[in-house]
């Protein structure tokens, strides 16, 4: 398990061990020159048959940094000494996967819309789980808008990061003033909420003033919630006074946890290696949700 951080996420070695590994054995502080020689070492150290008792998992804070580890680490294989990469940093690919797999199971299912060219804004668009959620969302055919706080120049980098790498057509927006958050809200068909834990993004106020929305999705399970209105435990819930329902932060977390583990055991279980994003998280996401 490597990580460019000081720590490996005790919640990612919780999840490797719970899902079947013997061992889950952390590399921190590693850099993307790091990862050519770490998968060598290990791929080289069992036979091409031995080496099927080993994977590797990508952690981290940023996502364009896992991906390109994984990148890396794909390029150093030497068939047939290879072995499968999970990338999962933060949390963050499992997270976004399971909160479009909630958002899009609710559409459907209460309003009979599917996501493809909905509006999707999402709130905390900063942070990792904020731009792979936009970024699903925008393969999915919907349209994203990344919103930050602290004026459009660090949100309008992820979106050309991600614009450049994926073809999303994502747009972004600052979100600094409560009349710019009212504004965008106004024209959203579905609201992600993934803001830092215990902060309130919106308020019921602002809800109030979509008449488009349909589902509100927030990712913050310490109170207050990030969405007025919108419980941990909503799934898929009406909002007072409005036409849409929440999903909360535990009804995500359900799918995400068993997304997470799912992924970690498809790599037991594989016979040939697999590579393993948010792509794959979302499909395994799908399935769980329903």
């Amino acid at each position: 398990m490597i990580t460019p951080l000081k720590h490996m996420s005790p919640f990612d070695v919780n999840m490797g061990l719970d899902a079947g590994y013997d061992a889950a054995i952390p590399y921190t502080n590693v850099t993307l020159d790091d990862v050519t020689g770490l998968v060598q070492d290990a791929i080289f150290s069992r036979s091409p048959e031995g080496v099927k008792r080993t994977a590797m998992f990508i952690g981290g804070k940023r996502a364009i940094e896992a991906l390109d580890m994984m990148d890396r680490a794909k390029k150093a294989m030497v068939p047939p000494f290879e072995i499968s990469v999970f990338a999962d940093p933060a949390g963050s690919f499992t997270t976004a996967a399971a909160m479009v797999a909630c958002a899009k199971k609710a559409l459907r299912e209460k309003f009979s819309l599917e996501l493809k060219d909905k509006r999707v804004v999402v709130f905390g668009g900063t942070g990792v789980v904020g731009f792979a959620s936009a970024v699903i969302v925008g393969l999915e055919g919907a349209q994203a808008t990344l919103v930050g706080y602290d004026g459009p120049d660090r949100v309008r980098k992820l979106a050309d990061e991600a614009n450049a790498r994926f073809a999303a057509h994502i747009d972004y927006a600052d979100g600094s003033m409560e009349e710019q958050k009212t504004d965008l809200v106004r024209e959203a068909d579905v609201i992600f909420a993934a803001g830092p834990a215990g902060r309130r993004l919106l308020t019921l106020d602002q809800l109030k003033q979509a008449s488009k929305l349909r589902v509100v999705t927030d990712v913050n399970a310490v109170p207050p919630s990030g969405v007025e209105d919108v419980g941990v435990n909503d799934d898929a819930k009406p909002i007072a006074g409005i036409d849409a329902v929440g999903i909360g932060a535990l009804a995500v977390g359900n799918v995400k946890y068993r997304t997470e583990a799912g992924l970690f055991q498809d790599m037991i279980k594989a016979e040939k290696p697999v590579y393993l994003d948010f792509r794959e998280a979302y499909d395994l996401a799908q399935k769980l949700a329903g």
